[in-house]
């Protein structure tokens, strides 16, 4: 029988999968500048991310809008 201890593991376990599920995977070739102002994106971040389109401040703003603040 399972106790709280339990159920809990399993919460967390699922919530866990759900979070990394949902992490964005970039693929294919990185911009080198952001489609949604236009500035250059780093050669660093270039490399780091693969496949980006957004610069830092961008990526961050898109990020936000999606977790559901309404106001910058």
């Amino acid at each position: 029988m399972a106790d709280i201890v339990d159920l809990a593991d399993g919460v967390i376990e699922q919530t866990l999968e759900h979070s990394l599920s949902n992490i964005p995977r970039y693929t294919g070739i990185s911009a080198t500048e952001c489609e949604e102002c236009g500035e250059d994106i780093p050669e660093g971040r270039r490399n780091a991310v693969q496949g980006v389109k957004l610069c830092v401040g961008c990526a961050e703003r898109v990020a936000l809008v999606k977790s559901g603040v309404r106001r910058l």
